[in-house]
């Protein structure tokens, strides 16, 4: 089961990659020189869902990045603070609920 929570996680960090984008322009491209008769208002509304939605993981990438830069910088400057929770973000979401509700528990 972990294995398959990891390829979920590293879709997610593809997805929000800005080769992504390239991918959805080229399947466009395509769609358009090969089907041409296929691709009508239905089509261009698929593209431009995936396409938001590609902008809206990047942007949930970039901020959680952002955020986990700030929470290590801090994690390192605090005296006192426990170290052990920096790698907190390479477990599951539910090993963090858990960690979470033994801290305020």
């Amino acid at each position: 089961m972990d294995f398959i929570r990891q390829i979920f996680t590293r879709l997610g960090a593809v997805a929000a990659h800005p080769a992504a984008f390239l991918t959805v322009i080229v399947y466009g491209v395509l769609w358009v020189i090969f089907q041409p008769d296929t691709f009508d208002w239905h089509g261009a509304a698929t593209l431009a869902t995936w396409m938001m939605t590609l902008f809206i993981q990047r942007s949930e990438h970039r901020d959680t990045q952002a955020i986990h830069g700030k929470l290590d910088e801090l994690l390192r400057a605090v005296p006192g603070a426990h170290g052990g929770l920096a790698s907190l973000d390479e477990r599951e979401p539910e090993e963090i609920e858990k960690q979470r509700d033994v801290k305020n528990g």
